[in-house]
């Protein structure tokens, strides 16, 4: 099936996240505080941060994001870069020292 558009334009941003426990409530923490940042951006829509509840998988934590379109996803990229620069957060060395893997990735709706 091929990704179409045209549906609604809209983006979806997953990220999905491995969190050991010992970093779980560090980890939420920078969550709310980027989501704060995420949800006063033009072109937001909705968002969810949800924990697995069952089933297996290495992801324990799930981070989606619901665009009007791409052009506002990079405006919002920008928007979190410029917060992280300013409170000195270093999102690859955070990573790192908690042990955190991550797989992140943009959808678009597929056609039926």
């Amino acid at each position: 099936m091929l990704q179409d558009k045209t549906v609604n334009g809209r983006v979806y941003r997953m990220d999905q996240f491995a969190v050991p426990n010992r970093a779980r409530d560090e980890f939420l923490q920078r969550v709310r505080q980027t989501h704060e940042v995420l949800r006063t951006q033009p072109g937001f829509l909705q968002d969810f941060v949800l924990e697995r509840s069952s089933g297996e998988g290495e992801y324990n934590l799930v981070t989606i994001v619901e665009w009007e379109d791409e052009a506002v996803v990079e405006r919002a990229k920008s928007a979190v870069r410029d917060m992280h620069r300013q409170i000195g957060f270093n999102p690859p060395e955070f990573m790192a020292r908690l042990g955190i893997r991550a797989a992140i990735a943009t959808y678009g709706h597929v056609r039926q």
